[in-house]
């Protein structure tokens, strides 16, 4: 499955680029709105794109950008980029734009467990190589209490079911630790209703989009990395944020609104962009897709 960047023209637009500014791409993915944003910048302009999976940046995808702009690269989460920035010598930003969605190549191909419809070690990690030590799927799974697990299923993706789950999960793992996809995915079949099973979402996505978030601490992530974003943007400069489910776009909302309050940035669209109904036609991600933009004052 190729990977389309959902809401590309209306996110591009919404930082405003021109020749010669310095944007920021916190979660390059498949290149998609760095490469869009890399031609309207030009040579005399500088994209920097943040990515904790090194595997995405590719010789091919490097070359094309360093031909159209200047372009800079960093492996890491897009929590650290204060830090990034600060060793690169303190960069002001004229515009940053979040894609908060994960991309299809990681979803599909790149065999850590983000996908319930194949059988995959359970790591869940946005790192390629997650170091020792590190959390992992098979980590919550395995050594996390099932009070803790029903909250994350709760609050991080709102799940009914997540009682019975978490308690089935506490139970499986006495019988045999829990180390691939297909175990968790019958483990939550076997706990939730019938019913539960034929409806329009798979019964299994909330759990694995709960999982992913606690493994990756992507809520605090989210925080840490627009916060960072914002401390290095020039009066006027624009951050955009797609979202796609709620609890993402109700973080970025109560942060945007914190912001606000602080005076430090204003809004500027009252409702979050949507896609197109074309686009939502084309590209079941987009359906969810909500785009939220500040401006420095």
């Amino acid at each position: 499955m190729s990977h389309t960047s959902v809401l590309l023209h209306e996110s591009i637009a919404a930082l405003k680029p021109s020749a010669g500014m310095t944007i920021l791409d916190a979660t390059f993915g498949a290149g998609g709105h760095s490469h869009a944003i890399a031609e309207v910048i030009g040579r005399s302009g500088q994209l920097i794109a943040f990515d904790a999976d090194r595997t995405v940046f590719t010789p091919e995808k490097i070359q094309e950008l360093e031909r159209l702009t200047k372009f800079t690269p960093i492996v890491e989460n897009f929590r650290h980029i204060d830090e990034s920035f600060k060793r690169l010598g303190n960069i002001s930003l004229d515009g940053a734009l979040f894609d908060l969605g994960l991309s299809s190549t990681q979803l599909e191909r790149s065999g850590r467990g983000f996908s319930f419809q194949r059988d995959e070690p359970l790591q869940m990690t946005f790192a390629h190589d997650a170091h020792e030590g590190s959390v992992t799927a098979a980590t919550v799974l395995n050594e996390w209490s099932e009070e803790t697990l029903r909250t994350i299923l709760e609050g991080f993706a709102e799940e009914r079911f997540a009682r019975s789950i978490a308690k089935g999960i506490t139970e499986a793992r006495k019988v045999r630790p829990f180390t691939r996809t297909g175990q968790l995915v019958e483990v939550i079949h076997n706990h939730t209703p019938n019913r539960y099973h034929h409806g329009r979402t798979h019964f299994a996505t909330r759990t694995f989009q709960a999982i992913r978030m606690a493994v990756n601490d992507e809520l605090g992530s989210i925080e840490h990395g627009i916060s960072g974003a914002l401390l290095h943007m020039k009066t006027g400069g624009r951050i955009a944020v797609i979202s796609f489910h709620s609890i993402e776009d109700r973080a970025v909302k109560q942060l945007f609104q914190k912001f606000i309050e602080e005076g430090r940035v204003e809004r500027i669209s009252k409702k979050p962009l949507i896609a197109t109904e074309e686009e939502r036609m084309t590209n079941p991600r987009a359906r969810s897709a909500k785009l939220r933009i500040i401006e420095k004052k």
